[in-house]
């Protein structure tokens, strides 16, 4: 596990950082971010995505499960002088948010959830009329796609790919190592609700979306913020080659439509 983990403040100010340097601008080829936007994060966490969108006058309005992550949100917001309405609830139990918003954000919140088509249908619900999506998460079999770096033991947190193990076998190299039941539990949760690109193309179809953009990067943009690793596209050629190009994908960027009719 690494100390941005513990330290809220530091992944509030890192993730604020990638919003504003890399977020925004993709988003800006397809949708205007501008003064008076109505923006909505779901899985906002502490907030930092949305803090750079408050500076450009947008009206933010963040979701989390997480009381406590809400809390941050609220108190790092305040310290920065920046407006935001935050709400601790599961998004799937909101209603008096639907058809409010210009612009829904998902950010490494998908590849959490069970039901996405449940989860795609509600994005769609908080939507305007010619509202948009943008969505990004990591490819599940990408190396460190089961979220293991949350790991407590050094070793598991550094080792790639074995989140592909059988889930048993996974299982036990997580006790083994003495990792804590939330822990495993987290990470076993992660495997059950993995998130492959096809799986999450073949959704948003089903769901009645455009995709307008889709953009795969082998080095994750938020990876110089975390790391000092300049982001890299991932190579067209792999890119357009189903199943092996999760093993290549660290980040993957939507950028959806609903189709009209």
């Amino acid at each position: 596990m690494q100390p941005r983990h513990h330290n809220r403040r530091q992944y509030f100010n890192e993730l604020a950082v990638t919003s504003e340097k890399y977020f925004i601008p993709y988003i800006q080829q397809f949708c205007k971010v501008c003064d008076k936007l109505n923006v909505l994060e779901i899985g906002c966490g502490d907030g930092g995505n949305l803090l750079p969108f408050s500076r450009m006058g947008c009206n933010v309005v963040g979701v989390d499960m997480c009381e406590g992550r809400i809390r941050d949100a609220r108190k790092f917001f305040e310290e920065e002088g920046a407006e935001g309405r935050f709400i601790a609830s599961d998004v799937f139990q909101i209603e008096e948010l639907r058809h409010q918003f210009d612009l829904v954000i998902c950010h490494d919140v998908i590849e959490h959830i069970y039901d996405k088509s449940g989860f795609v249908q509600k994005c769609k619900q908080m939507l305007k009329e010619d509202g948009v999506i943008f969505i990004s998460f990591p490819a599940w079999h990408m190396p460190f796609g089961g979220h293991q770096q949350l790991c407590q033991s050094r070793f598991l947190s550094h080792l790639p790919f074995f989140h592909l193990l059988p889930a048993a076998l996974y299982g036990w190299i997580l006790k083994a190592f003495k990792e804590n039941e939330e822990c495993v539990s987290g990470l076993l949760d992660i495997k059950r609700t993995k998130c492959p690109i096809e799986l999450f193309e073949r959704t948003v179809r089903k769901e009645g979306f455009e995709t307008i953009d889709r953009t795969l990067y082998f080095i994750n943009p938020h990876y110089e913020v975390k790391f000092n690793l300049r982001p890299r596209k991932l190579y067209a050629a792999i890119g357009g080659i189903p199943w092996v190009r999760n093993f290549f994908t660290t980040s993957c960027f939507y950028f959806l439509k609903p189709i009209e009719g």
